[in-house]
C-alpha cells in the first residue's frame, strides 16, 4: 500500500493500553472531515467504516480515484447530508491507509512490523478513534453511524462511552461474530498465508506481495456480501462474452470473471497484513461476552436513542442478529427504533443505493436533530 500521501493525520501522544496487553503510544490515526462543525459543536457524526472501508466516506477517494464508499450515504442533501452534519471518520489502527499497523515500521527495530504487529480487538479501535473527538474538542456527538464492522464499533462505542452520543445507528451487523463467519474470515486468511510470497507476514523485507492469497481472499469474502438471488440475476449461468463453453479453467462464466476482477484491483489497495488484523478483531468481537453473558448490560448505562436497520437478504448478518440487539435494548426499556429494508443485494445494500435504506436513515437523523 501506498501511503505516502499527504493523509490528515493526528499522532496520539496519549498511551493506549490494547486487550492483547501490549500499550501503544505516539502512533498515527489517519482520518478525514467533511462539512462543518457548528458553533455549539452537537453537529457531528462519527462514522466507522468496515472491514476494507478507510476514511475517505465521500467524494474522490486519492487512493483509488473512485467515490468514496459511502457517497450514496454521505454528501449534501444526502441522507448524512454535510451541508447540516460535521461528519468525521478515520482509518482503524491495523488498517492500511494511515493509521497505525502492520505496514508501520517499529520505532525499536525500524523494521516493518508485518506480523510482529500487536493484535488487536475492536474495542482498541473505538478507543483509539476516541482520541480524535479530544483533538477536535467535541465533547458529544450527535450520531456515530456504522454498518458491518462499522456498527460493532457503534455498539462497542456507545458502551464504551454511554455520554459521547446523543443518537446511535448499527446497521447490518451483530453484537458478536457467528461461527460461520469466523470460517469464512479463517478461509481468507489461510488463502494469504498460503501464498509463498506472504513469508510469515515479512513480505516487505522482500518488496513482494501476496497478491494472489490477497485475492482469493476477497474474492470468498465478496460473496458473502450478495445474495444468492441478487448473483442468480445479474449473472445466472451467463457466459463470458462467448457462446459455448471453452473445456478449461479459464473464467468461461461471467461471475468467474467478476469475482476475478474484485481480487485483482482489490490486492491494488489493501494489505494483506491488515485483513488478518483486521479480520481476527472482527473474529474476537463479543459484546455480550463482555458483560458477562449479559447483552443488555453493554447499554444500560447510556441514554442514547437507538435506530437498527438490517435487510432481508443479508445472510452475513442476517436480521435476527440485529434483532438480538433491538431485544437487549427492550431489556433495559432503552430508546430503540427497527427496520429491515427490502432488497435483494445482500450484505452489501448498506454501501449502495438502495432508496428505502437512505431514507430511513435521513429521516431518522433529521427528525431526531430537529428533536435535539
Amino acid at each position: 500500500m501506498n501511503t505516502e500521501l499527504n493523509l490528515k493525520t493526528l499522532i496520539v501522544k496519549k498511551p493506549l493500553k490494547l486487550d492483547c496487553g501490549k500499550t501503544i503510544n505516539d502512533f498515527p490515526i489517519a482520518y478525514e472531515t467533511y462539512g462543518t462543525l457548528n458553533e455549539k459543536k452537537d453537529n457531528a457524526i462519527l462514522v466507522f467504516h468496515a472491514l476494507t472501508g478507510d476514511q475517505f466516506v465521500t467524494g474522490l477517494n486519492p487512493i483509488t480515484n473512485k467515490d468514496g464508499w459511502w457517497s450514496y450515504a454521505v454528501g449534501p442533501d444526502k441522507a448524512i447530508d454535510t451541508k447540516k452534519y460535521f461528519v468525521i471518520c478515520s482509518n482503524v489502527i491495523g488498517g492500511c491507509l494511515g493509521s497505525f499497523g502492520p505496514s508501520h515500521k517499529d520505532p525499536v527495530t525500524q523494521k516493518v512490523f508485518g506480523t510482529n504487529f500487536p493484535v488487536i480487538t475492536i474495542n482498541d479501535m473505538v478507543n483509539a478513534q476516541n482520541n480524535l473527538l479530544d483533538h477536535l474538542g467535541i465533547d458529544k456527538l450527535f450520531s456515530v453511524v456504522g454498518g458491518s464492522m462499522g456498527g460493532m464499533q457503534v455498539l462497542q462505542f456507545i458502551s464504551n462511552f454511554p455520554d459521547k452520543a446523543k443518537t446511535v445507528i448499527p446497521i447490518a451487523c451483530t453484537s458478536s461474530h457467528s461461527a460461520q463467519n469466523i470460517a469464512f474470515n479463517e478461509l481468507g486468511r489461510q488463502a494469504i498465508a498460503a501464498d509463498s510470497n506472504w513469508n510469515e507476514g515479512n513480505y516487505n523485507f522482500k518488496d513482494t506481495i501476496p497478491n494472489k492469497g490477497l485475492a482469493v481472499a476477497r474474492m470468498a469474502a465478496h460473496i458473502t456480501y450478495l445474495s444468492k438471488k441478487g448473483l442468480q440475476e445479474k449473472f445466472g449461468r451467463k457466459l463470458q462474452e462467448r457462446e459455448d463453453l471453452k473445456f478449461g479453467f479459464d473464467a468461461d462464466f461471467q461471475i468467474e470473471s467478476y469475482l476475478r476482477y474484485q481480487g485483482s484491483v482489490f490486492v491494488d489497495r489493501f494489505d494483506a497484513n491488515s485483513y488478518l488484523y483486521i479480520t481476527r478483531a472482527m473474529d474476537y468481537f463479543d459484546l455480550s461476552k463482555q458483560f458477562n453473558g449479559n447483552l443488555s448490560n453493554a447499554f444500560k448505562e447510556s441514554k442514547a436513542k437507538f435506530f437498527i436497520i438490517s435487510f432481508t437478504s443479508d445472510w452475513l448478518y442476517p436480521t435476527q442478529e440485529n434483532k438480538d440487539i433491538v431485544i437487549a435494548l427492550n431489556a433495559i426499556g432503552a430508546d430503540v427504533g427497527f427496520v429491515e429494508i427490502e432488497s435483494d443485494k445482500g450484505h452489501d445494500s448498506f454501501l449502495l443505493d438502495v432508496p428505502d435504506f437512505l431514507s430511513a436513515l435521513k429521516n431518522f437523523l433529521d427528525k431526531s436533530y430537529i428533536e435535539n
